[in-house]
């Protein structure tokens, strides 16, 4: 009886950490639902992140304001769109500030 619960206790400890898992990967740092007005920035390169999705590459604000779905702001005055926090302004000084 003893091997059954143990079996349980393992299967549902599993369970939990892969849940856990899920969800800190769900919640990681997601950007904004809306999409940078490409005409104030200075490129309209994009790159595909971990997760597949394709996201705009560090540009500069033309107008000089943090564009529209931005979550950084790197040390070399480019604004991020990154949707995780990892790697984040790693080509362009790093982040100088969070959005």
């Amino acid at each position: 009886m003893q091997g059954i619960a143990f079996h349980c206790l393992r299967r549902t400890a599993a369970l939990t950490a892969a849940l856990l898992f899920t969800a800190t990967s769900a919640f990681a740092y997601v950007a904004p639902g809306t999409s940078p007005d490409e005409a104030n920035l200075s490129n309209h390169n994009t790159y595909t992140n971990r997760d597949g999705n394709t996201v705009h590459a560090p540009a500069r604000s033309l107008s000089g304001k943090a564009p529209e779905g931005a979550t950084a702001r790197c040390r070399d005055g480019t604004y991020s769109f990154s949707r995780h926090r990892s790697g984040t302004c790693s080509r362009h000084g790093g982040v100088a500030d969070w959005l």
